[in-house]
């Protein structure tokens, strides 16, 4: 069980995160990915590092910032060097920016995952959405970044998966019940749970390690539309000049092909 603290604080630019220091057994990170219908043998001893945009957030959780309906915006994550499984990280945060904006507050922050030498393995840095359910008029929440990918159809596609209420709830951590609970995803203005902005990185992962096995890169995740516990889902790329992937997306299948979650890749280095 998650512990959380005794009260919750409200988000302000400054606030740091307490110390803490985590590392991601085998056992987990091979059950999780199996909820997601992935075969954790793709990572080797290294760690997916799509796991460290759920701990970033638990981090905020255990310093008394509640993620209680919040909704992934945008997830920068960088991987510095492979994280190992059962490797002890240092784990360290602020908030480095609080904005008001019509359906709420958007929350900027910074959480970082360092060995025992120092040095940063991850870097996660994340805008979310704290919405305020007291609002009538939902109205934006700020500036939208453009579409990384314009013409989702002329993706080449990769693997397929197909959701479901058991999968999601078998992946989902307590501290969000809008992945879990149909009331608290009704309650939040989605007809039906969403899967975690991390487990729908998961797929975009497992790719890059099956292809590339990186040493090393640097991202921009894009939420663009929710991801529900019930739908079927591919993965695209994006192939730029030296054949190299240059962008992914989890792309939401249906009569018309959407983007879900979609990644600009950089700096990426081969393995």
């Amino acid at each position: 069980m998650l512990e959380q603290p005794e009260h919750w604080v409200e988000p302000e630019a400054g606030f740091q995160y307490l110390a803490d220091t985590i590392s991601v057994a085998p056992t987990h990170q091979t059950e999780k990915l199996a909820a997601c219908g992935i075969d954790a043998g793709v990572f080797g001893e290294q760690v997916d590092p799509a796991f460290f945009i759920g701990i970033a957030i638990h981090a905020g959780i255990r310093s008394g910032i509640s993620a209680e309906g919040n909704i992934n915006m945008l997830q920068g994550l960088q991987m510095h060097r492979p994280p190992l499984l059962d490797e002890p990280l240092n784990v360290r945060g602020e908030i480095l920016d609080v904005r008001s904006v019509p359906r709420g507050r958007r929350v900027h922050t910074d959480v970082w995952f360092e060995d025992e030498q120092g040095q940063r393995v991850i870097s996660a840095v994340r805008t979310s959405l704290k919405p305020d359910l007291n609002v009538a008029d939902k109205g934006g929440a700020g500036e939208r970044p453009q579409p990384v990918i314009e013409d989702p159809t002329a993706l080449r596609l990769l693997s397929e998966y197909t959701l479901t209420p058991e999968r999601v709830k078998a992946y989902s951590m307590e501290g969000n019940s809008i992945h879990y609970e149909q009331e608290a995803a009704e309650q939040a203005g989605f007809r039906a749970p969403l899967i975690g902005g991390g487990m729908g990185v998961h797929y975009l992962t497992a790719e890059m390690w099956r292809s590339y096995k990186p040493r090393a890169f640097s991202a921009d995740i894009y939420f663009r539309r929710p991801i529900f516990w019930d739908e079927s889902v591919s993965v695209g790329i994006q192939e730029g000049s030296k054949s190299h992937w240059t962008a992914m997306a989890v792309l939401k299948q249906g009569k018309a092909v959407k983007v879900g979650t979609e990644i600009a890749l950089r700096d990426l280095i081969p393995g």
